[in-house]
């Protein structure tokens, strides 16, 4: 079933499928550089569909500028360049052919930082990544559509009375949750996330990653932690990045995250899991 949705600078009509499911990255031999400084070098990781996937390791790594390359955030700097492939079910989003907008609707984003539309309402923040990826939701629909993202996100008993206020009066964990809110919206196939609960007090913190466990089975997930305990509780599967003495990042290990902390294969993982490091 799909919803055709109108673009709001008058552009032709989109239909853009009704809960299509998560959908299955994979990254191809990825370097990355900005300017002459290499980043990363030859990453590949599959990122299998409806799994959360952390990416864990120390800070300058490359993790970040992986997850951005994802969604193709990473060309958005002057400076930036890279070499290898990312694909979405088999399909290259770096395709010259594939338009920008359409990556971006499939593969959504959330930051560390939660940054809600301080102007806007509630309810408007919700809509917001409609009109972000160039299409927008019938009046009719909208209702359904900002109850709908705002359960999902676990945030809807807590401001279904305030849909007008504007998003910045609410907490920080609920800002961050209005932010996923946002991102499910426009219903995406893949959820990045760069740390999400960095800025967070514990209980935000738990409730974001229970939000996280509701959604994993209608969205692919893959997030930045630096937090050990945190990408125990809430991924399936686990990639370690390591960058050594000035050298790009790569992938040391992946698989299982049971089996990466349980038992790592590479020395260098169990001393960073288990604290030794970083």
């Amino acid at each position: 079933m799909t919803e055709v949705l109108e673009s709001p600078i008058g552009a032709d009509t989109i239909a853009v499928p009704e809960h299509v499911g998560p959908a299955g990255l994979e990254a191809h031999k990825i370097s990355a550089w900005f300017g002459q400084r290499k980043v990363l070098d030859r990453v590949s990781l599959d990122m299998a569909p409806g799994q959360v996937t952390a990416l864990i390791g120390p800070s300058g790594c490359g993790k970040s500028t992986f997850l951005r390359i994802l969604n193709r955030m990473h060309e958005l700097v002057p400076s930036a360049s890279l070499a290898g492939g990312v694909l979405l079910d088999g399909v290259d989003i770096y395709d010259p052919e594939r338009k920008l907008t359409d990556a971006r609707r499939q593969i959504g984003m959330v930051f560390q930082k939660p940054n809600p539309f301080p102007a806007m309402s509630i309810g408007d923040n919700v809509l917001a990544g409609m009109k972000l990826t160039g299409t927008q939701v019938a009046k009719s629909d909208r209702e359904a559509l900002i109850e709908e993202s705002l359960t999902r996100a676990g945030l809807w008993t807590e401001v279904r009375d305030r849909l007008k206020t504007p998003g910045s009066t609410l907490s920080g964990g609920q800002q961050q949750r209005l932010c996923i809110a946002r991102s499910l919206a426009v219903r995406p196939r893949v959820l990045l996330m760069d740390e999400p609960c960095s800025a967070l007090d514990p209980t935000s913190t738990r409730v974001v990653e229970e939000t996280i466990a509701e959604i994993s089975s209608d969205v692919t997930i893959v997030i930045v932690t630096h937090n050990m305990q945190q990408a125990a509780r809430v991924s399936d599967q686990c990639a370690f990045f390591l960058a050594a003495h000035g050298t790009p990042g790569v992938i040391v290990e992946h698989g299982p995250t049971d089996a990466m902390f349980g038992e790592p294969q590479d020395s260098r993982t169990a001393d960073y899991v288990n604290g030794r490091f970083g």
